[in-house]
């Protein structure tokens, strides 16, 4: 199977001690690496305050995993998070699909600022006489009709 980007972000409950988080991250970068995987970065974002009340916390300890590998291992992976009990929220993000996209918007802001820096070019030159004024131009018998 094709090895794939992933960002894995998950939420651990802020009262689980130093050294057991450690633990914990180290067994989810086992899981990886030994079902084939590879482990770019980990990144411990500290404790942070939850944007609403999950599993009765306000606050968590938040963990940024980059990882390399399948979707099998990816879904392996989920369901080990899904299943640990200091883990109270997680998300997977497909880096690879996520960085092409964003490639996408950026080509196209791109080539709309080249068009908007460029002059715009009018279709056809001014007259060098200005039209007559309508007032001018209109007959003089569009005056009120006769009565009979």
């Amino acid at each position: 199977m094709q090895q794939r980007f992933y960002e894995v972000m998950f939420i651990v409950r802020p009262d689980v001690a130093d050294e057991d988080l450690d633990k914990l991250i180290a067994g989810f970068e086992q899981t990886v690496t030994s079902g084939g995987g590879q482990v770019r970065s980990t990144e411990k974002m500290g404790r942070r305050k939850l944007a609403y009340v999950v599993r009765k916390f306000s606050e968590g300890n938040y963990i940024l995993l980059t990882i390399d590998a399948n979707g099998a291992l990816v879904a392996e992976l989920e369901r080990r998070l899904r299943v640990s009990e200091p883990v109270i929220k997680f998300i997977t993000v497909r880096m690879d699909e996520e960085d092409k996209r964003l490639s996408k918007i950026k080509a196209i802001r791109a080539t709309r600022k080249k068009l908007s820096a460029m002059p715009a070019a009018s279709p056809e030159p001014a007259p060098a006489h200005p039209a007559p004024a309508a007032a001018e131009s209109a007959p003089a018998e569009t005056a009120a009709p006769a009565s009979a």
